[in-house]
């Protein structure tokens, strides 16, 4: 799969607001622009619900339409409801990934981003070697999830989020499902001092998940706490090995990298289309109107090179004021990882030129291979030399 931003742009200038069919059947409205996206991420006529959403897509796709993970229970946690559901839900994990919650969280990422860079030396793939393991590794430990188990629910991950078979989807959704199952009994009868055992027993206000919303609340927090950290860690390094003008000036200054990490989730964010959507009602956008009952695709992307509210947005510049960019989505479904994933990409991306001073891209930047995902935005893989 190939760089999406060539073609985004061009539907930006050409037809903002489209109907496509995704590689699984399902005919869409994706919408490209910012004023467009923004508005649309917020807009009370716009709904998430997993269970009718599913119902929508049994009805409406061809025979190899999408895996149905309503019935594995893994789609009922926030990301797919609506108030007052997703009010309750997230109440009940914002406490676990606060700013200052996630700060403390500092010397331990730093401790396990210092023990990937001592494996490291001469040629190596960032991604397998640094991009990966981070992430996994920290959200994993937050949840109490065990060393051995990790490899195999980055695989499954990998897989879900991917256009591939869907037979090997299904049996990957299956698989997920019952380890999160045991995994929870596992923490319910025995509780440590992790968040997973925080969530068995979470209670706001005599509230508690039931053992569907358990199970899809964990999938969520591994899924989306480990994707989009692994792909804004490479696609930072693959912006730098692109820009050396920029690469130069944030290793004089490293207090540029916060900034470097905004300019990153705008530039070349970490997901591609919001998840799914759909239309409660008739909407105009851009002189188009949807009707009720479709469903819509927001291109983050897109919305983030959209000249209308980033000027010169094909330009990588590291201090640039990225204040709107929608990376991490924006409303009540704004990331509730955001803060985590921040951190990890600065001390990763910040470590990593701290210990060497040379990184080379190996072969043509051309070459590079963008993961077969609507979802999720980054390269499968990142050959580097260091020195």
């Amino acid at each position: 799969m190939q760089d999406p931003h060539g073609a985004l742009a061009l539907m930006r200038a050409e037809g903002p607001v489209r109907q496509v069919v995704t590689p699984r059947g399902l005919t869409v409205w994706l919408v490209t622009r910012y004023a467009d996206v923004r508005a649309l991420l917020s807009d009370p006529r716009v709904a998430k619900d997993a269970k009718r959403a599913q119902e929508m897509i049994t009805r409406n796709v061809t025979a190899t339409g999408p895996v149905d993970v309503t019935a594995q229970g893994l789609n009922a946690h926030m990301l797919n409801s609506d108030p007052p559901d997703h009010t309750r839900l997230r109440k009940l994990v914002n406490k676990a990934f606060t700013s200052g919650v996630v700060s403390r969280l500092r010397p331990r990422v730093e401790q396990i981003t210092d023990e990937l860079l001592d494996a490291m030396s001469g040629e190596v793939d960032l991604m397998k070697a640094l991009a990966f393991p981070l992430p996994i590794t920290v959200i994993s430990e937050l949840l109490g999830v065990e060393l051995e188990d990790r490899d195999q629910f980055g695989a499954w991950s990998n897989l879900l989020l991917s256009q591939g078979d869907s037979a090997a989807i299904s049996e990957a959704v299956g698989a997920m499902a019952n380890f999160l199952v045991q995994l929870i009994e596992r923490k319910r009868e025995n509780p440590t001092d992790d968040l997973m055992s925080a969530l068995v027993h979470a209670s706001e206000e005599g509230d508690r998940l039931s053992p569907e919303e358990l199970i899809a609340m964990v999938f969520l927090l591994l899924v989306a706490g480990y994707e989009t950290t692994v792909n804004l860690i490479g696609n930072s390094v693959l912006a730098l090995l692109r820009h050396p003008d920029q690469l130069k000036a944030l290793r004089a200054d490293l207090s540029l990298l916060p900034n470097m990490v905004e300019e990153v989730l705008r530039y070349d964010g970490s997901i591609n289309i919001a998840t799914l959507r759909f239309t409660k009602e008739p909407i105009e956008v851009s002189g188009v109107e949807i009707p009720a009952g479709e469903f819509l695709f927001l291109s983050l992307l897109s919305a983030n090179r959209d000249a209308e509210r980033f000027p010169d947005p094909e330009a990588f510049d590291i201090t640039r004021q990225t204040n709107g960019h929608v990376a991490f989505g924006h409303g009540i479904h704004y990331c509730v990882g955001a803060p985590l994933a921040r951190l990890e990409a600065e001390i990763a991306i910040g470590k990593l030129l701290d210990r060497f001073d040379g990184i080379e891209l190996l072969g043509e930047t051309g070459s590079l291979r963008f993961r077969e995902s609507l979802l999720v935005h980054g390269v499968e893989s990142l050959p580097v030399r260091l020195s």
